[in-house]
């Protein structure tokens, strides 16, 4: 058998830089294995890999939680999609968003975070990180001027979502990444809703790229994931030696399912952002419907900023609904194609409350959601039977 990539080695691939988006996805990382001319990566199930004499590795693997081939292969891959250097695959969006805190951030640290960040991020932060020692304070990350007034003298990291979940703000990633120089800090960008095929906060400054590869890059419902990706050598050598202390790394089996999800990337999300912008102008005409937060509509606030930065405008759509919560419940229970269900990303549909479910741990805070707003990702399924279903449930 051909060795595999080396662990250390990130960007090890028979894809190009020059090459485009879909070749890489298809390709970066996924050479045919030289024994048996397999064309897609293998399951390297293992825990540890025999070595000939003591201490001398076969390619550089010598236990599973510190580096595995099917793992190497999606690092690979994701740091090439990223146009980064170095990729680390983690269990899941918020291990790695644990992992990125404790290798950027000490005890007496301030970030910023979004005003209306994931509810599990602000959790992570609030929860986890205060107590550790660590300070923060909100912003709308769409203001450069409101994130400069909350930068303190201590800040050494902005964590930016753009755009946001569940609101659909778009941060100027570039301005934000000349604030975080200018204030000595780090610029982390979770580009999960975008996922890279839309956008490369790296080619606009970013320190860090950070994915909750359980959606749009796995892309099928069927496996839980995170990453980190980053240009900077230094960052990329302490993610890779927190993967292999603190151990919360994604296993072969997850890393196979989200490769195979991410050779479809392009794709999907083409069919995601046609499908998604449908729905967003069908929902602006209909009488139940209060405020349409999609990044795709000319009326959205940072709308000129995301046709700057993206390809284009996602497959989330947000709106409000008039009847308040009562209302906004009954619709998310009315609807046949669109699953009431937590996540996003998927080929499926799904409908979910975001008060009630993923950011409900927000409620009481400066993050918390408007309780009539409706969350929607929207799935690859035909497009009249989605608009067809919404408006049932809408009438």
């Amino acid at each position: 058998m051909q060795p595999a990539p080396d662990p250390a080695d990130r960007t090890s691939s028979q894809a190009g830089a020059g090459d485009g988006f879909a070749t890489r996805a298809i390709h970066a990382g996924q050479e045919p294995d030289g024994g048996t001319g397999a064309v897609a990566v293998p399951i390297f199930q293992t825990s540890t890999f025999a070595q000939d004499v003591v201490g001398e590795t076969r390619a550089g693997y010598d236990y599973s939680r510190a580096g595995n081939p099917t793992r190497t292969a999606l690092e690979t891959a994701l740091a090439a999609l990223e146009g980064g250097r170095h990729g680390t695959a983690w269990a899941s969006g918020m291990a790695a968003a644990d992992a990125a805190i404790r290798a950027l951030l000490r005890p007496g640290d301030h970030l910023v975070i979004p005003d209306d960040a994931y509810g599990g991020t602000f959790r992570l932060v609030d929860r986890i990180c205060v107590p550790w020692g660590i300070t923060y304070s909100t912003a709308p990350l769409h203001d450069p001027a409101a994130v400069a007034a909350a930068v303190t003298d201590r800040t050494r990291l902005i964590w930016c979502e753009t755009p946001t979940n569940p609101l659909l703000a778009v941060a100027d990633i570039a301005a934000l990444a000349e604030l975080a120089r200018r204030s000595g800090a780090r610029l982390l960008v979770d580009n999960t809703f975008a996922s890279p095929y839309l956008q490369q906060p790296l080619a606009l400054g970013a320190d860090v790229v950070l994915h909750s590869t359980t959606k749009y890059i796995g892309g099928h419902s069927d496996v839980i994931g995170g990453a980190l990706v980053t240009s900077d050598d230094e960052l990329g050598e302490a993610f890779a030696f927190h993967a292999k202390s603190m151990g919360g790394v994604a296993g072969p089996f997850d890393s196979w399912l989200t490769l195979r999800g991410l050779r479809t990337l392009a794709l999907r999300m083409q069919a995601h952002c046609a499908n998604a912008a449908a729905v967003a102008d069908m929902l602006l005409g209909l009488p139940k419907v209060g405020r349409v937060l999609y990044p795709g509509l000319a009326g959205h606030p940072q709308h000129e900023v995301a046709a700057r930065q993206m390809r284009d405008f996602g497959g989330m759509v947000s709106f409000t609904v008039v009847g308040g919560v009562e209302e906004a419940v009954k619709v998310c229970s009315r609807t046949r194609l669109f699953t009431l269900a937590e996540s996003l990303g998927g080929v499926e549909s799904l409908i979910e409350h975001p008060a009630l479910m993923t950011h409900a741990s927000v409620a009481g805070s400066a993050l918390q959601v408007p309780d009539d707003l409706i969350r929607l990702s929207v799935g690859i399924e035909d497009v009249d039977d989605l608009l067809a279903d919404l408006a049932d449930a809408l009438a």
